[in-house]
């Protein structure tokens, strides 16, 4: 599995929407919107760097709002959120 993190600039009229679109694109698994100099922060997981080309290059440019990207690659995850436990009944993982 591939995980990068997308950093982008939108257009400031247009956040909320680009955002949705986002977490609706196969590979997004997550969009924060974010203060300082950029306005969204994607999580993607795909699994190949292929894949990771595919939506940087292809899929993030049916998405005319946003004006410029810096794509980071995760090497390395040092701690991992159980996010399957925040799901379960009481939600005892938390």
């Amino acid at each position: 599995m591939v995980t990068s993190i997308i950093l982008m600039n939108v257009e400031r009229s247009k956040i909320n929407e680009v955002a949705q679109q986002l977490a609706d694109t196969e590979g997004v698994s997550e969009v924060f919107s974010v203060s300082g100099t950029y306005d969204l922060v994607a999580i993607c997981r795909v699994p190949t760097n292929d894949d990771l080309s595919e939506l940087v290059t292809r899929g993030l440019l049916t998405i005319d709002a946003i004006l410029k990207t810096e794509t980071m690659l995760a090497f390395k995850a040092f701690s991992r959120h159980d996010l399957e436990t925040m799901f379960t009944i009481g939600l005892d993982g938390i």
